[in-house]
């Protein structure tokens, strides 16, 4: 018996979380699936439906609305970012950026994802993905000029990062942005990275004092074994 329904639209979704671009076309969706092209312009069609995929002008699709919802709905990360939401905030309000939190992606998908945008931007590219990364991965796709690439390199950056305590990416996952990150820190350590993605020539110093001092300011809420007894 071949391939369920329901794992054939689970592989539609699936071609979204490889950190690479945020909107494919119907040849790119086939193609990273393995399904024949009618067959995922059906599924795609149902997923458009529901609310799962959206369709844009350019004739390209995009995660939709209603897996946003439901993706923040899951009990831990929607508990985490009611608790950063203050913070994020007031950090998109003094530096004029897009704030952020992430937390890593449970697997198959891996990775990073933002739980404000719903993006999964490419951990090694960001400073989201940076504070959360515990080794480089083992493949390095280069997205901009500036992308580091090297897992030596990478390696060396990422111990200098978890010894600042601050992360800082320009212009490695688009030209034109620069993403700065800090650590939130739990009891067992870090459990998300609070940051901020600016334009290229913004003063970095300001931002990043106004990262770190929001990073310092979120609670992550405990989980359930550790809640103090009535």
């Amino acid at each position: 018996m071949g391939e369920s329904v329901a794992g054939r639209l689970f592989s539609v979704l699936d071609a979204f979380e490889d950190g690479g671009p945020a909107a494919l076309r119907l040849t790119d969706i086939a193609a990273r699936t393995g399904l024949p092209a009618p067959t995922a312009l059906r599924l795609v069609r149902e997923l458009v439906a529901w609310g799962g995929l959206e369709r844009g002008a350019d004739g390209r699709y995009r995660l939709g609305l209603r897996l946003r919802v439901l993706g923040a709905a899951a009990p831990c990360p929607r508990g985490l970012l009611d608790a950063a939401l203050p913070a994020l905030r007031a950090l998109g309000a003094r530096t004029g950026g897009h704030a952020d939190l992430a937390v890593p992606s449970a697997p198959p998908a891996g990775g990073v994802l933002c739980l404000v945008s719903g993006e999964r931007p490419p951990p090694h590219a960001t400073a989201y993905g940076k504070v959360l990364l515990a080794v480089p991965p083992a493949q390095l796709p280069r997205h901009t000029r500036h992308t580091v690439v090297s897992p030596g390199l990478l390696a060396d950056q990422l111990a200098r990062i978890r010894a600042a305590g601050l992360a800082v990416c320009a212009e490695e996952f688009r030209l034109g942005e620069v993403s700065v990150a800090a650590p939130v820190r739990g009891p067992a350590g870090t459990v998300a990275a609070l940051g901020v993605t600016v334009p290229t020539g913004v003063p970095l110093d300001r931002v990043a004092a106004a990262v770190r001092a929001a990073a310092t300011r979120v609670r992550p809420p405990q989980p359930p074994s550790q809640l103090p007894s009535p």
